[in-house]
């Protein structure tokens, strides 16, 4: 984007590579690349016509259930023309069945819109036949559109709750578990000819604002702001002690916050930063575990957190400032973390930043793309106005391309623009078909009561303890996240495990961001950690090892969702003497604020420290230990655990740094991993 000079890393990626990573771990980029011109320009036609025809509901909406149902089955039918069936299955034309399936999605949409006035009007949510056929054969597409661009894991848990209503009545069930019986007009009539299935509130938030905001991310990529971000991580950072990877946090943070896919993020910024880690004496199951910890991180990151916050006000109804500003301290005490541990390991192992000469300047790259974060600027104004956030993403594209004029290096032409839409359809289809399936388990939860069970189990296993029913929440969150992509993990977490907090008075918005938190920190927990094996596939190192240093460099993003359940102050917010299901909440006194702010920051330092073994100078196990328990007894709220959690991080990082300025010079031995 500038014209400086930009470091030079030893054993570059590919793009090769790049592509190979994507296509193992990221399911939604494995497209055909179909060798017919006129094929291509139909599947070009059709995707900028889906955008557009987004861009004209935003101001002239259908209703509700036909709005999401052109959503749904659009989403289906480019899935259908773009994913081959089978990962080897030969890319270059698209097979008769596919065409066959194209033609069942469009046949399902056009059904609805015939019947939609016999529905709003003498049906009275009555399925007929017709409506059980037309139901199943769009499941099943549904299922199969998943599977091509997420995987098995999503499928296989909505298989599984679509099956439990045929036999909730049965006897041999726990009894917790039983239910009156369902026919199949029942249970395909909730998911199809209703709101709460299919086209659910998932399907809703995907419609109304997911897919503007992914679309507003295509079109700031085209307008060269992934650039700007990694210059001005190199500008800030990139001579500091273990630059590289301190670059790696920030312009992931920045770009996971606004693309919303983690394992996409990992790729895209991981190509350029990876490289640099490794090239300063980074261990390469270090640098892939940096790269997939940070776009993790960046999804919990304001002002767009992966679109997630607007999904997050949807489902509570809690303005979206509110959200934002809740979000913002944790997300900020998650970076700090990640920062100050590659800070130390840096230190301990002696690795030095890169050549400030061949760095950008700061002052150049402002001057070259200070333009590029006016639509943000202008988005997070909008929002905290009040305006829609449908109506925010709209004007915020506009401005991104009228912005983009202000420079020539990022000036998009119509091609660029048409190319923006495009891709913004293309980059949406995974969410699209994932709120689909999400949507299943939606209607089946609220057509049997399942999630109120799932409550009753976690609070009956919590046994009245706070703590204990946090942790099997926590669990439970990792576990339904598991190889989902972030909003999916969300909505699912949100709607099964969110509820079990309330028991205890946790009010809604604390508990959603709980859930939230651990939903999304499913992607770098093993077994299912993807964005960890993709940063290990670019890095070239092993990817289970990858995925627990991830954990590690995220351990913040474990302990934080904590504090802020036991000190809301953390979150900005007082919600003494509010129900549960307050949406608005006074703002807490400064003096809380900044108390459980600076606490939360020592802890999160010093527990960096321990887990990295260093400050100044290595730390033995023992002293490690002490401070790992002095961190975790600032997270307590109590005054006593405070004063003795801050003398023992005192007295530890006093000796350490006499001790440090003792032994100055000492080269310290690397240590992988």
């Amino acid at each position: 984007m500038t014209n400086e000079k930009k470091p030079a890393a030893s054993a570059e990626i590919s793009d090769e590579q790049v592509q190979k990573v994507l296509e193992k771990f990221d399911l939604e980029s494995n497209v055909r690349e179909v060798n017919n011109k006129g094929i291509l320009w139909f599947i070009s036609i059709f995707a900028i016509a889906f955008a557009l025809f987004h861009l004209y509901v935003t101001f002239n909406p259908l209703p509700t259930l036909l709005q999401r149902n052109v959503h749904l089955m659009g989403g289906l039918a480019l899935v259908f023309l773009l994913y081959p069936t089978f990962k080897k299955q030969s890319r270059a034309k698209i097979p008769f069945y596919d065409w066959i399936l194209v033609g069942l999605s469009v046949a399902s949409c056009v059904y609805l819109f015939v019947v939609y006035p016999e529905l709003v009007t003498t049906r009275g949510g009555i399925a007929t036949t017709t409506d059980i056929i037309m139901a199943m054969m769009t499941v099943i597409l549904v299922f199969e559109a998943a599977r091509r661009v997420t995987g098995w894991v999503l499928p296989i848990l909505a298989m599984l709750f679509l099956v439990y209503p045929f036999f909730s009545h049965q006897d041999w069930l726990p009894r917790m578990l039983l239910t009156r019986p369902f026919d199949l007009a029942d249970i395909f009539g909730q998911l199809y000819i209703k709101t709460e299935g299919l086209f659910s509130t998932a399907i809703g938030a995907s419609v109304q604002f997911i897919f503007l905001f992914i679309l507003f991310g295509a079109f700031l990529a085209k307008s060269g702001m992934g650039q700007f971000f990694n210059d001005l991580a190199l500008a800030l950072a990139g001579h500091k002690q273990g630059g590289p990877a301190k670059v790696a946090v920030i312009s992931s943070a920045f770009m996971g916050s606004i693309n919303g896919s983690a394992v996409g993020n990992v790729v895209s910024t991981g190509a350029f930063t990876i490289p640099l880690m490794k090239k300063i004496g980074y261990d390469k199951n270090f640098s892939g575990a940096v790269e997939a910890s940070s776009s993790i991180g960046g999804q919990i990151l304001p002002p767009v957190m992966g679109a997630s916050a607007f999904i997050m006000a949807e489902t509570t109804g809690i303005s979206y400032g509110t959200i934002a500003l809740a979000a913002l301290i944790p997300a900020l005490l998650f970076f700090l973390s990640s920062i100050m541990q590659v800070h130390y390991r840096a230190g301990r192992s002696n690795l030095k930043g890169l050549p400030k000469p061949d760095l950008p300047e700061l002052k150049n790259v402002f001057k070259n793309g200070w333009h590029l974060l006016i639509p943000l600027i202008c988005l997070i104004a909008m929002l905290f106005y009040g305006l829609p956030v449908s109506f925010s993403a709209f004007y915020t594209i506009v401005i991104t391309v009228i912005v983009s004029w202000f420079r020539k290096h990022t000036r998009m032409s119509i091609k660029d623009i048409f190319e923006a839409l495009e891709m913004g359809t293309r980059q949406s289809l995974s969410t699209i078909i994932a709120c689909g399936v999400v949507g299943v388990v939606i209607g089946v939860v609220n057509l049997t009561s399942f999630g109120a069970t799932l409550t009753s189990a976690i609070t009956s296993l919590g046994a009245g303890s706070l703590m204990l029913t946090l942790i099997l929440t926590m669990l439970a969150s990792i576990v339904l996240g598991m190889g989902l992509p972030s909003i999916p993990a969300y909505i699912i977490t949100a709607t099964m495990a969110a509820p079990a907090l309330a028991e205890f008075g946790i009010p809604v918005l604390i508990a959603h961001l709980f859930v939230f938190y651990f939903g999304i920190f499913a992607n770098i927990t093993p077994p299912v950690a993807l964005a960890s094996f993709a940063g290990a596939g670019l890095a070239g190192g092993d990817p289970m090892r990858t995925g627990f240093i991830s954990l590690r460099l995220s351990i913040a993003g474990f302990i934080v969702p904590f504090i802020f359940v036991y000190e809301p102050a953390l979150l900005l917010i007082n919600p003494a003497g509010l129900p549960v299901n307050a949406t608005e909440f006074p703002f807490a006194a400064i003096l809380d604020i900044l108390i459980v702010a600076v606490s939360s920051a020592i802890a999160v330092i010093a527990i960096s420290a321990a887990v990295e073994g260093y400050f100044k100078t290595n730390l033995g196990v023992i002293t490690r230990i002490i401070l790992g328990i002095g961190s975790l007894l600032l997270i307590v709220p109590e005054l006593v655990t405070d004063i003795i959690g801050y003398v023992i991080i005192f007295v530890v990082f006093a000796w350490n740094y006499m001790k440090g300025r003792k032994e100055p010079g000492v080269a310290l031995e690397t240590r992988s991993g």
